[in-house]
């Protein structure tokens, strides 16, 4: 004779609210990064379009390097850039990823313009909670880092503000818009 498995029944759980989504935290982490790394691509296409620019993808923010770097021998000029990408409001950047890029400028001593650019795209769709977004204008701001400021981690608005984030608390940060090479057609100057 066979022996029977005994059933396990499960009652449901008035907790649990079966018409809300669940957060899946690998799935909005390989979102977010995707969307980075789109972001980080569509720049490099935009300079490399160009004759007397070359840009590069330098990899991931585990080897302290830039998300990119951008040369023009015929300019004597070399940028490195931290692309951020998102459908928030606001747009972080950590001090580390400024000092990063800063010892990579001051590196290539050879270029006569030197310059840390923040290029912040704030997409098209506003996120208003779990898998919810509503539609906005999609915006691009390029900021560029200002040697005198103190490196701390900073914000850029949806409106194109920056401000420091000095003990947790918001301090305005005035960095320029910069000016691309390349057609910028989302670009909003702050």
């Amino acid at each position: 004779m066979k022996a029977v498995k005994p059933v396990l029944l499960l009652k449901p759980s008035k907790t649990a609210k079966p018409d809300l989504p669940i957060k899946d935290n690998r799935k909005i982490a390989r979102t977010r990064r995707q969307r980075g790394y789109n972001w980080e691509d569509t720049l490099v296409k935009r300079f490399n379009a160009l004759s007397d620019w070359k840009a590069f993808r330098l990899g991931s923010p585990s080897v302290g390097l830039p998300d990119i770097l951008v040369v023009s021998t015929k300019h004597s000029t070399i940028f490195t850039i931290e692309a951020k990408s998102g459908t928030t409001n606001s747009l972080t950047v950590p001090y580390d990823q400024i000092q990063r890029c800063l010892k990579w400028t001051d590196t290539f001593e050879i270029y006569g313009t030197r310059k840390v650019i923040f290029a912040f795209k704030f997409l098209s769709k506003k996120r208003i909670g779990l898998s919810l977004y509503e539609k906005r204008e999609l915006r691009e701001f390029y900021k560029v880092w200002d040697k005198a400021n103190q490196v701390n981690d900073f914000v850029c608005s949806y409106e194109g503000e920056t401000y420091s984030l000095i003990n947790g608390k918001r301090q305005k940060l005035d960095l320029k818009d910069h000016i691309m090479p390349f057609k910028m057609r989302h670009t909003k100057i702050s």
